[in-house]
């Protein structure tokens, strides 16, 4: 029997400052076991910055869903979209005038939505989402999947900036985690910390309003953004399947009814723009992730990334855009850790010809908290599957 797939809304009270108190509605997929079990397994899946979880996650074509693939080996999946994402709510996103005041991005609404380009000011000048507000998100949704299983602890997913939220909620909340599985993390060893004498208390009065880069709830890119990302990753023969690009960039827009009617160079034709929500993250740094010793003890730590990935590992004199898949991985306090880099694979992993392998790794983590026999160490998989441990 087929795993069943239901399109849920989570009800949940918004802590973002933009529609603080509302009631607003968060969007989960749920993938139930081709082959339950009992007691039932649940995973919770959630996205990046900017691809919509059900795109990174359930890609309706062949076999790049992962969530579908982990539900035929028995596990409940659930894919989550924060606010500002998919289906979820998107408070302050309905408008085109609240996207980045930056000239290429405003270029990329003209001729659509407004034949005449709009310049004025955005209507909601602060950053959308932050920390605490993604946190409280993953909250909610995880007590809905605790409740609607049965089960007093699931299992984490997260690929790329999701490691922001997913790293702090687990050592926030390690009871209800029962292992983090992290796909292409962005850690940021010098990232933001929290006000001081606490652990993950904001550092400052949200929202942020005087610092440019937070001084709008959007940016938005096209179809030729996604595919200009992409091509920086693409260093081995058939790492990505022909194709894919428009397959993907598909299962975006399917999920932006909005973003859906703009951009493209043709009045009254749009080609479809993802909305981005834009963020002011902090917790995430070299500090917290030691923080009570939870990571990598009460809450095993899995990290698998690409060896061609040009996002998760940056310059050390970028400041907080430093980024380090090392770093993270030296942080972790506890023992069960495990890191794999995967050869010719970039940060598009999700959608490249290494998903496969991924979907078994995850597999493998979740069942046995091994991958292909190893527990514990920094390990380079090559083409034939060799693994080889590196120097740490």
């Amino acid at each position: 029997m087929p795993p069943t797939v239901n399109d849920l809304y989570v009800d949940h009270e918004s802590t973002i400052p933009a529609n603080e108190g509302d009631q607003v509605k968060l969007f989960v997929r749920e993938h139930v076991a081709a082959h339950p079990g009992s007691p039932r397994r649940p995973v919770l899946m959630l996205h990046g910055r900017s691809i919509p979880a059900a795109a990174g996650f359930d890609l309706p074509y062949k076999k790049y869903s992962w969530a579908a693939e982990l539900a035929k080996a028995g596990f409940d999946v659930y894919i989550m979209e924060l606010q500002g994402s998919g289906l979820s709510t998107r408070p302050k996103m309905h408008t085109h005038k609240n996207v980045s005041p930056a000239p290429a991005q405003r270029a990329l609404l003209s001729p659509n939505p407004n034949a005449t380009p709009y310049t004025g000011p955005v209507e909601y000048a602060a950053q959308l989402n932050n920390s605490r507000s993604d946190w409280d998100e993953v909250g909610t949704v995880v007590d809905f999947v605790l409740r609607r299983t049965g089960a007093t602890k699931l299992d984490l997913i997260g690929w790329s900036a999701a490691a922001q939220q997913l790293g702090p909620y687990a050592i926030q909340n390690p009871g209800k985690v029962r292992s983090l599985f992290l796909t292409a993390p962005i850690f940021p060893p010098n990232g933001r910390g929290s006000k001081p004498g606490t652990d993950f208390d904001a550092p400052v009065p949200l929202p942020v309003t005087t610092v440019g880069a937070f001084d709008y709830p959007m940016t938005v890119s096209s179809k030729a953004g996604l595919e200009a990302a992409w091509e920086k990753d693409l260093d081995c023969p058939d790492q990505r399947e022909n194709g894919m690009v428009e397959e993907v960039w598909k299962a975006i827009i399917a999920v932006d009814t909005v973003g859906a009617d703009w951009g493209g160079p043709t009045p009254g034709r749009p080609e479809g723009l993802n909305r981005i929500r834009n963020s002011y993250w902090w917790g995430w740094n070299r500090t917290t992730v030691k923080l009570h010793g939870v990571l990598g003890d009460k809450v095993p730590v899995c990290i698998v990334y690409g060896e061609h990935d040009t996002i998760i590992n940056t310059s050390p004199d970028l400041g907080l855009v430093y980024f380090s898949t090392t770093e993270l991985y030296r942080n972790i306090p506890g023992p069960k850790k495990l890191m794999i880099r995967i050869s010719c694979a970039g940060h598009q992993i999700v959608w490249e010809r290494k998903a496969k392998l991924l979907h078994t790794m995850s597999e493998h983590w979740l069942k046995h908290g091994k991958v292909e026999g190893a527990e514990t160490g920094s390990y380079a998989r090559d083409e034939d599957g060799a693994l080889t441990l590196l120097e740490e």
